[in-house]
Protein backbone atom coordinates (compact mmCIF):
# COMPACT_ATOMS: atom_id res chain seq x y z
CA UNK A 1 0.00 0.00 0.00
CA UNK A 2 2.29 2.40 -1.26
CA UNK A 3 2.07 6.38 -2.00
CA UNK A 4 3.18 8.80 -4.22
CA UNK A 5 3.95 12.21 -3.03
CA UNK A 6 0.96 13.53 -5.60
CA UNK A 7 -1.55 11.64 -3.05
CA UNK A 8 0.07 11.94 -0.12
CA UNK A 9 -0.40 14.03 2.61
CA UNK A 10 1.67 16.96 4.52
CA UNK A 11 3.09 16.36 7.83
CA UNK A 12 2.43 19.63 10.20
CA UNK A 13 1.18 18.07 13.07
CA UNK A 14 2.92 18.70 16.31
CA UNK A 15 2.43 16.21 19.54
CA UNK A 16 0.25 19.34 20.72
CA UNK A 17 -1.87 19.46 17.65
CA UNK A 18 -2.28 14.89 18.10
CA UNK A 19 -3.27 15.80 21.36
CA UNK A 20 -6.07 17.98 21.02
CA UNK A 21 -7.43 16.03 18.62
CA UNK A 22 -7.31 12.80 20.59
CA UNK A 23 -8.85 14.54 23.40
CA UNK A 24 -10.84 16.55 21.54
CA UNK A 25 -12.73 13.86 19.19
CA UNK A 26 -14.05 12.78 22.79
CA UNK A 27 -14.68 15.38 25.15
CA UNK A 28 -18.07 15.92 23.84
CA UNK A 29 -18.96 12.66 25.43
CA UNK A 30 -18.05 14.40 28.74
CA UNK A 31 -20.93 17.16 28.25
CA UNK A 32 -23.99 14.85 27.32
CA UNK A 33 -25.04 11.29 26.41
CA UNK A 34 -23.55 9.17 29.45
CA UNK A 35 -25.88 10.30 31.79
CA UNK A 36 -28.57 7.95 30.58
CA UNK A 37 -26.10 5.23 31.55
CA UNK A 38 -27.09 5.99 35.41
CA UNK A 39 -31.22 5.75 34.01
CA UNK A 40 -30.28 1.69 33.21
CA UNK A 41 -27.89 0.97 36.00
CA UNK A 42 -27.62 3.62 38.48
CA UNK A 43 -24.87 5.85 39.35
CA UNK A 44 -23.03 2.52 41.17
CA UNK A 45 -23.73 0.27 38.68
CA UNK A 46 -22.85 2.78 35.89
CA UNK A 47 -19.58 3.43 37.58
CA UNK A 48 -18.41 -0.28 37.39
CA UNK A 49 -19.44 -0.48 33.30
CA UNK A 50 -17.33 3.14 33.03
CA UNK A 51 -14.48 1.81 34.81
CA UNK A 52 -14.65 -1.80 32.92
CA UNK A 53 -14.88 0.25 29.84
CA UNK A 54 -12.15 2.33 30.68
CA UNK A 55 -9.71 -0.88 31.16
CA UNK A 56 -10.89 -1.52 28.14
CA UNK A 57 -9.55 1.94 26.21
CA UNK A 58 -6.64 1.73 28.13
CA UNK A 59 -5.68 -1.77 26.87
CA UNK A 60 -6.53 -0.49 23.84
CA UNK A 61 -4.64 2.41 22.78
CA UNK A 62 -1.80 1.35 24.62
CA UNK A 63 -2.03 -1.91 21.79
CA UNK A 64 -3.55 -0.07 19.23
CA UNK A 65 -0.47 2.76 19.19
CA UNK A 66 1.83 -0.66 18.07
CA UNK A 67 -0.33 -0.49 14.90
CA UNK A 68 -0.32 3.16 14.36
CA UNK A 69 3.78 3.80 14.56
CA UNK A 70 4.58 1.06 12.88
CA UNK A 71 2.34 1.65 10.22
CA UNK A 72 1.55 5.76 10.24
CA UNK A 73 -0.95 5.52 7.41
CA UNK A 74 -4.28 8.05 6.80
CA UNK A 75 -6.29 4.81 6.65
CA UNK A 76 -5.90 3.71 10.31
CA UNK A 77 -7.09 0.68 10.65
CA UNK A 78 -7.81 -0.25 7.44
CA UNK A 79 -4.50 0.15 6.51
CA UNK A 80 -3.67 -2.45 9.60
CA UNK A 81 -6.06 -4.99 8.92
CA UNK A 82 -5.16 -4.73 5.11
CA UNK A 83 -1.77 -5.54 5.90
CA UNK A 84 -2.75 -8.51 8.32
CA UNK A 85 -5.42 -9.90 6.14
CA UNK A 86 -5.52 -9.00 2.85
CA UNK A 87 -9.00 -6.65 0.98
CA UNK A 88 -11.35 -8.63 3.00
CA UNK A 89 -10.25 -7.76 6.21
CA UNK A 90 -9.41 -3.62 5.03
CA UNK A 91 -12.73 -3.49 4.10
CA UNK A 92 -14.24 -4.39 7.50
CA UNK A 93 -12.17 -2.65 9.39
CA UNK A 94 -12.27 0.55 6.97
CA UNK A 95 -16.10 0.68 6.37
CA UNK A 96 -16.15 -0.42 10.37
CA UNK A 97 -14.67 2.91 10.86
CA UNK A 98 -16.50 5.03 8.41
CA UNK A 99 -19.64 3.87 9.97
CA UNK A 100 -18.51 5.53 13.19
CA UNK A 101 -16.91 8.54 12.01
CA UNK A 102 -19.85 9.30 9.91
CA UNK A 103 -22.57 8.83 11.95
CA UNK A 104 -21.04 10.10 15.26
CA UNK A 105 -21.11 14.21 13.61
CA UNK A 106 -24.95 14.77 13.06
CA UNK A 107 -25.98 13.82 16.79
CA UNK A 108 -23.25 16.34 17.79
CA UNK A 109 -24.28 19.06 15.06
CA UNK A 110 -27.72 18.80 16.57
CA UNK A 111 -26.12 19.39 20.29
CA UNK A 112 -24.73 22.53 18.72
CA UNK A 113 -27.72 23.68 17.63
CA UNK A 114 -29.60 22.64 20.88
CA UNK A 115 -26.87 24.50 23.04
CA UNK A 116 -26.85 28.01 21.09
CA UNK A 117 -30.94 27.95 20.85
CA UNK A 118 -30.43 28.17 24.49
CA UNK A 119 -28.75 31.72 23.70
CA UNK A 120 -30.83 32.49 20.99
CA UNK A 121 -34.45 31.09 21.44
CA UNK A 122 -35.59 32.21 17.55
CA UNK A 123 -33.03 30.24 16.16
CA UNK A 124 -33.79 26.86 14.73
CA UNK A 125 -31.44 24.29 15.91
CA UNK A 126 -31.51 21.65 12.16
CA UNK A 127 -30.51 25.59 10.75
CA UNK A 128 -27.46 25.89 13.06
CA UNK A 129 -26.68 21.96 12.94
CA UNK A 130 -26.44 22.49 9.20
CA UNK A 131 -24.02 25.40 9.55
CA UNK A 132 -21.85 23.68 11.24
CA UNK A 133 -20.94 21.38 8.70
CA UNK A 134 -20.82 23.97 6.24
CA UNK A 135 -18.03 26.09 8.66
CA UNK A 136 -16.36 22.81 10.03
CA UNK A 137 -16.31 21.43 6.53
CA UNK A 138 -14.58 24.83 5.19
CA UNK A 139 -12.37 24.85 8.00
CA UNK A 140 -11.33 21.29 7.25
CA UNK A 141 -10.41 22.20 3.19
CA UNK A 142 -8.34 25.42 4.29
CA UNK A 143 -5.66 23.51 5.82
CA UNK A 144 -4.82 20.52 7.93
CA UNK A 145 -2.43 22.70 10.47
CA UNK A 146 -5.15 25.54 10.58
CA UNK A 147 -7.72 23.17 11.24
CA UNK A 148 -5.94 21.24 13.76
CA UNK A 149 -5.07 24.54 15.29
CA UNK A 150 -8.15 25.40 16.09
CA UNK A 151 -9.17 21.80 17.53
CA UNK A 152 -6.35 22.84 19.91
CA UNK A 153 -7.29 25.47 21.02
CA UNK A 154 -11.44 25.07 21.60
CA UNK A 155 -10.03 21.38 23.27
CA UNK A 156 -8.27 23.27 25.76
CA UNK A 157 -11.36 25.24 26.40
CA UNK A 158 -13.43 22.66 27.05
CA UNK A 159 -10.96 20.81 29.35
CA UNK A 160 -10.86 24.07 31.41
CA UNK A 161 -14.11 24.05 31.55
CA UNK A 162 -15.09 20.69 32.95
CA UNK A 163 -12.12 21.45 35.35
CA UNK A 164 -14.56 24.57 36.61
CA UNK A 165 -17.19 22.54 36.94
CA UNK A 166 -15.51 20.22 38.82
CA UNK A 167 -14.84 22.78 41.13
CA UNK A 168 -17.57 24.91 41.18
CA UNK A 169 -20.17 21.55 42.21
CA UNK A 170 -17.49 20.49 45.26
CA UNK A 171 -19.00 22.16 47.81
CA UNK A 172 -22.66 20.89 47.18
CA UNK A 173 -20.89 17.27 46.51
CA UNK A 174 -22.02 14.64 49.17
CA UNK A 175 -20.92 10.87 48.73
CA UNK A 176 -25.01 10.06 50.10
CA UNK A 177 -26.02 12.00 47.15
CA UNK A 178 -24.16 9.73 44.82
CA UNK A 179 -24.56 6.29 46.67
CA UNK A 180 -28.37 6.53 47.11
CA UNK A 181 -29.81 4.38 45.27
CA UNK A 182 -26.42 3.34 43.39
CA UNK A 183 -27.69 0.38 42.32
CA UNK A 184 -30.30 0.81 39.98
CA UNK A 185 -32.24 1.82 42.50
CA UNK A 186 -31.08 -0.04 45.04
CA UNK A 187 -28.50 1.04 47.98
CA UNK A 188 -27.08 -2.48 47.78
CA UNK A 189 -26.26 -4.75 44.88
CA UNK A 190 -27.91 -7.09 44.08
CA UNK A 191 -28.02 -10.04 40.83
CA UNK A 192 -30.47 -7.28 39.26
CA UNK A 193 -28.10 -5.39 39.35
CA UNK A 194 -25.96 -6.76 36.44
CA UNK A 195 -28.57 -6.33 33.81
CA UNK A 196 -28.04 -2.73 34.02
CA UNK A 197 -24.44 -2.61 34.00
CA UNK A 198 -24.67 -4.27 30.84
CA UNK A 199 -27.53 -2.14 29.35
CA UNK A 200 -25.36 0.64 30.31
CA UNK A 201 -22.15 -0.36 28.16
CA UNK A 202 -23.02 2.09 25.11
CA UNK A 203 -23.46 4.95 27.27
CA UNK A 204 -20.02 4.42 29.20
CA UNK A 205 -18.48 3.90 25.07
CA UNK A 206 -19.43 7.50 24.74
CA UNK A 207 -16.73 8.73 27.07
CA UNK A 208 -14.21 7.77 25.24
CA UNK A 209 -15.57 6.77 21.23
CA UNK A 210 -13.70 8.01 18.86
CA UNK A 211 -9.88 8.97 20.43
CA UNK A 212 -9.16 6.23 17.92
CA UNK A 213 -9.21 8.87 15.21
CA UNK A 214 -5.78 9.98 16.01
CA UNK A 215 -4.54 7.28 13.81
CA UNK A 216 -6.32 8.55 10.59
CA UNK A 217 -4.42 11.59 11.13
CA UNK A 218 -1.07 9.80 11.41
CA UNK A 219 0.41 10.35 8.04
CA UNK A 220 0.08 14.47 8.80
CA UNK A 221 2.03 13.70 12.16
CA UNK A 222 5.71 15.42 12.58
CA UNK A 223 7.84 12.10 13.35
CA UNK A 224 4.86 9.83 13.90
CA UNK A 225 6.45 7.22 15.60
CA UNK A 226 7.27 9.36 18.59
CA UNK A 227 4.77 11.89 18.98
CA UNK A 228 1.38 9.69 18.15
CA UNK A 229 3.07 7.56 21.48
CA UNK A 230 2.72 10.64 23.53
CA UNK A 231 -0.37 12.16 22.41
CA UNK A 232 -2.30 9.16 22.87
CA UNK A 233 -1.21 8.06 26.18
CA UNK A 234 -1.72 11.51 27.79
CA UNK A 235 -4.82 11.57 25.62
CA UNK A 236 -6.64 8.46 27.26
CA UNK A 237 -5.41 9.63 31.07
CA UNK A 238 -6.83 13.07 30.18
CA UNK A 239 -10.11 11.50 29.36
CA UNK A 240 -10.38 8.91 31.81
CA UNK A 241 -9.58 11.30 34.77
CA UNK A 242 -12.12 13.46 33.11
CA UNK A 243 -14.90 11.09 32.79
CA UNK A 244 -14.83 9.85 36.59
CA UNK A 245 -14.46 13.69 37.88
CA UNK A 246 -17.55 14.43 35.72
CA UNK A 247 -19.55 11.51 36.38
CA UNK A 248 -18.51 11.43 40.45
CA UNK A 249 -19.20 14.82 41.16
CA UNK A 250 -22.57 15.49 39.06
CA UNK A 251 -23.82 12.51 40.71
CA UNK A 252 -23.45 13.81 44.07
CA UNK A 253 -24.40 17.28 43.57
CA UNK A 254 -27.73 16.06 44.56
CA UNK A 255 -30.69 13.92 43.21
CA UNK A 256 -28.84 11.96 40.43
CA UNK A 257 -32.21 10.76 39.28
CA UNK A 258 -32.88 14.11 38.03
CA UNK A 259 -29.91 13.77 36.03
CA UNK A 260 -30.64 10.72 34.19
CA UNK A 261 -32.63 10.81 30.70
CA UNK A 262 -31.44 14.57 29.75
CA UNK A 263 -28.80 16.06 27.92
CA UNK A 264 -27.59 18.63 29.49
CA UNK A 265 -26.36 16.88 33.16
CA UNK A 266 -23.47 19.20 33.21
CA UNK A 267 -25.74 22.29 33.48
CA UNK A 268 -28.53 21.18 35.75
CA UNK A 269 -26.21 19.98 38.13
CA UNK A 270 -24.37 22.89 38.53
CA UNK A 271 -27.95 24.83 38.76
CA UNK A 272 -28.49 22.87 42.23
CA UNK A 273 -24.88 24.26 43.11
CA UNK A 274 -25.17 27.88 42.74
CA UNK A 275 -28.43 28.45 41.21
CA UNK A 276 -30.10 29.94 38.26
CA UNK A 277 -28.71 33.38 38.22
CA UNK A 278 -25.19 32.32 38.69
CA UNK A 279 -22.58 33.75 36.12
CA UNK A 280 -20.66 30.10 36.30
CA UNK A 281 -23.97 28.75 34.84
CA UNK A 282 -24.02 30.87 32.37
CA UNK A 283 -20.31 30.73 31.18
CA UNK A 284 -20.72 26.37 31.63
CA UNK A 285 -24.05 26.71 29.01
CA UNK A 286 -22.48 29.48 26.94
CA UNK A 287 -18.72 27.11 26.69
CA UNK A 288 -20.28 24.69 26.49
CA UNK A 289 -20.38 24.73 23.16
CA UNK A 290 -16.71 24.43 22.89
CA UNK A 291 -16.57 20.65 23.59
CA UNK A 292 -18.85 19.68 21.28
CA UNK A 293 -17.49 22.06 18.28
CA UNK A 294 -13.93 20.55 19.43
CA UNK A 295 -15.49 16.78 18.80
CA UNK A 296 -17.81 17.56 15.76
CA UNK A 297 -14.53 19.17 14.25
CA UNK A 298 -12.08 16.52 15.27
CA UNK A 299 -14.45 13.95 13.52
CA UNK A 300 -14.78 15.65 10.17
CA UNK A 301 -11.10 15.34 10.24
CA UNK A 302 -11.51 11.45 11.12
CA UNK A 303 -13.93 10.64 8.13
CA UNK A 304 -12.55 12.65 5.18
CA UNK A 305 -9.33 10.78 5.90
CA UNK A 306 -10.91 7.61 6.17
CA UNK A 307 -13.07 8.22 2.92
CA UNK A 308 -9.45 9.85 1.19
CA UNK A 309 -7.60 6.20 2.26
CA UNK A 310 -10.21 3.82 0.91
CA UNK A 311 -10.92 6.04 -2.43
CA UNK A 312 -6.51 6.16 -3.16
CA UNK A 313 -6.44 2.32 -2.21
CA UNK A 314 -9.46 1.52 -4.79
CA UNK A 315 -12.26 0.45 -2.38
CA UNK A 316 -13.98 3.47 -3.79
CA UNK A 317 -13.99 5.44 -6.73
CA UNK A 318 -10.69 7.57 -6.81
CA UNK A 319 -12.32 10.63 -7.14
CA UNK A 320 -12.60 10.58 -3.40
CA UNK A 321 -8.28 10.82 -3.42
CA UNK A 322 -8.14 13.80 -4.60
CA UNK A 323 -6.16 16.71 -3.13
CA UNK A 324 -7.14 20.10 -3.06
CA UNK A 325 -4.74 21.87 -5.37
CA UNK A 326 -4.20 24.34 -3.52
CA UNK A 327 -4.78 23.29 0.38
CA UNK A 328 -3.25 19.86 -0.39
CA UNK A 329 -6.41 18.40 1.74
CA UNK A 330 -9.14 15.68 0.63
CA UNK A 331 -11.42 18.29 -0.08
CA UNK A 332 -13.87 15.68 -1.80
CA UNK A 333 -14.00 13.15 0.65
CA UNK A 334 -14.51 16.02 3.36
CA UNK A 335 -17.56 17.25 1.42
CA UNK A 336 -18.79 13.50 0.99
CA UNK A 337 -19.23 12.90 4.40
CA UNK A 338 -20.57 16.24 4.80
CA UNK A 339 -23.13 15.36 2.59
CA UNK A 340 -24.33 12.04 4.44
CA UNK A 341 -24.26 14.07 7.82
CA UNK A 342 -26.48 16.99 6.49
CA UNK A 343 -29.09 13.95 4.67
CA UNK A 344 -29.00 12.38 8.36
CA UNK A 345 -29.95 16.16 9.90
CA UNK A 346 -33.18 16.54 7.62
CA UNK A 347 -34.06 13.11 8.33
CA UNK A 348 -34.37 13.06 11.95
CA UNK A 349 -38.09 13.97 12.03
CA UNK A 350 -39.02 11.59 9.66
CA UNK A 351 -37.40 8.61 10.14
CA UNK A 352 -37.49 6.34 13.18
CA UNK A 353 -35.86 3.19 13.92
CA UNK A 354 -37.08 0.92 17.22
CA UNK A 355 -39.11 3.67 18.47
CA UNK A 356 -36.40 6.53 18.52
CA UNK A 357 -35.11 9.36 16.59
CA UNK A 358 -33.01 8.34 13.65
CA UNK A 359 -30.12 10.53 15.16
CA UNK A 360 -30.48 8.74 18.32
CA UNK A 361 -29.90 5.65 16.13
CA UNK A 362 -27.09 6.35 14.47
CA UNK A 363 -25.00 7.26 17.52
CA UNK A 364 -25.94 3.74 18.50
CA UNK A 365 -24.50 2.32 15.29
CA UNK A 366 -21.10 4.53 15.38
CA UNK A 367 -20.44 2.36 18.75
CA UNK A 368 -21.16 -0.74 16.72
CA UNK A 369 -18.62 0.41 14.22
CA UNK A 370 -16.08 1.38 16.65
CA UNK A 371 -16.68 -1.65 18.42
CA UNK A 372 -16.04 -3.84 15.32
CA UNK A 373 -13.17 -2.12 14.09
CA UNK A 374 -11.39 -2.54 17.45
CA UNK A 375 -11.80 -5.98 17.76
CA UNK A 376 -10.59 -6.35 14.12
CA UNK A 377 -7.38 -3.88 15.07
CA UNK A 378 -6.32 -6.20 17.46
CA UNK A 379 -6.74 -9.28 15.70
CA UNK A 380 -4.36 -7.18 13.38
CA UNK A 381 -1.80 -6.91 15.39
CA UNK A 382 -1.61 -10.50 16.83
CA UNK A 383 -1.40 -11.20 13.20
CA UNK A 384 0.85 -9.21 11.91
CA UNK A 385 3.47 -10.07 15.25
CA UNK A 386 3.98 -13.58 13.84
CA UNK A 387 3.42 -12.82 9.84
CA UNK A 388 6.00 -9.60 10.25
CA UNK A 389 8.08 -10.23 13.39
CA UNK A 390 10.58 -7.91 12.00
CA UNK A 391 8.48 -5.47 11.16
CA UNK A 392 10.20 -1.81 12.85
CA UNK A 393 7.60 -1.33 15.99
CA UNK A 394 8.90 2.06 17.70
CA UNK A 395 6.18 1.71 20.66
CA UNK A 396 4.97 -2.01 21.71
CA UNK A 397 2.32 -3.09 23.53
CA UNK A 398 2.67 -3.50 27.23
CA UNK A 399 2.24 -6.29 28.53
CA UNK A 400 1.82 -8.65 25.18
CA UNK A 401 -0.13 -10.52 24.46
CA UNK A 402 -2.42 -9.68 27.98
CA UNK A 403 -3.32 -6.10 26.59
CA UNK A 404 -4.80 -6.83 23.37
CA UNK A 405 -5.97 -9.82 24.53
CA UNK A 406 -8.23 -7.72 27.35
CA UNK A 407 -9.14 -5.01 24.65
CA UNK A 408 -10.23 -8.07 22.08
CA UNK A 409 -12.04 -9.64 24.50
CA UNK A 410 -14.06 -6.90 26.29
CA UNK A 411 -15.16 -5.27 22.86
CA UNK A 412 -16.45 -8.54 22.03
CA UNK A 413 -18.13 -8.94 25.16
CA UNK A 414 -19.42 -5.13 24.70
CA UNK A 415 -20.58 -5.77 21.05
CA UNK A 416 -22.60 -8.99 21.98
CA UNK A 417 -24.58 -6.96 24.76
CA UNK A 418 -25.41 -3.76 22.28
CA UNK A 419 -26.49 -6.54 19.80
CA UNK A 420 -28.46 -8.22 22.42
CA UNK A 421 -29.96 -5.24 23.53
CA UNK A 422 -30.23 -3.71 20.24
CA UNK A 423 -31.49 -6.20 18.09
CA UNK A 424 -32.82 -4.15 15.09
CA UNK A 425 -30.00 -1.80 14.67
CA UNK A 426 -27.60 -4.40 15.16
CA UNK A 427 -29.54 -5.93 12.13
CA UNK A 428 -29.51 -2.61 9.93
CA UNK A 429 -25.36 -2.31 11.13
CA UNK A 430 -25.05 -5.77 9.40
CA UNK A 431 -26.82 -4.92 6.61
CA UNK A 432 -25.13 -1.75 6.16
CA UNK A 433 -21.63 -3.75 6.58
CA UNK A 434 -22.64 -6.55 4.47
CA UNK A 435 -23.43 -4.27 1.52
CA UNK A 436 -20.70 -1.79 1.85
CA UNK A 437 -17.57 -4.26 2.26
CA UNK A 438 -19.22 -6.51 -0.36
CA UNK A 439 -19.89 -4.02 -3.24
CA UNK A 440 -16.71 -2.44 -2.39
CA UNK A 441 -14.84 -5.46 -3.23
CA UNK A 442 -16.51 -5.80 -5.93
CA UNK A 443 -15.51 -2.52 -7.38
CA UNK A 444 -12.05 -3.22 -6.57
CA UNK A 445 -12.23 -6.33 -8.22
CA UNK A 446 -13.64 -4.61 -11.44
CA UNK A 447 -11.32 -1.92 -11.33
CA UNK A 448 -8.07 -4.27 -10.99
CA UNK A 449 -9.32 -6.01 -14.17
CA UNK A 450 -9.62 -3.45 -16.07
CA UNK A 451 -6.22 -2.14 -15.36
CA UNK A 452 -4.89 -5.61 -15.85
CA UNK A 453 -6.38 -5.10 -19.50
Amino acid sequence: MTTSPANSLSQRLSVFHLWGIAVGLVISGEYFGWSYGWAAAGTLGFLVATLVIALMYVAFIFSFTELTTAIPHAGGPFAYASRAFGPFGGAVAGFATLVEFLFGPPAIALAIGAYLKVQFPALDPVHAALGAYVVFITLNIVGVHIAATFELFVTILAVGELLVFMGVVQPAFHLSSFLKGGWAGSDHFTPAAIGGIFASLPFAIWFFLAIEGVAMAAEEAKDPRRTIPIAYVTGIVTLVLLALGVMVFAGGSGDWTQLANINDPLPQAMKRAVGESSGWLHMLVGLGLFGLVASFHGIIMGYARQIFALGRAGFLPPVFARLHPRFHTPHVATVAGGVIGVATILSDNFVHIAGQSLTASVVILAAFGALLMYIVSMAALFRLRRSEPDLVRPWRAPLYPFFPALALVLASVAIVTMAWNNRELALIFAVLMTGSVGGSLLYRRGTMAKVGE
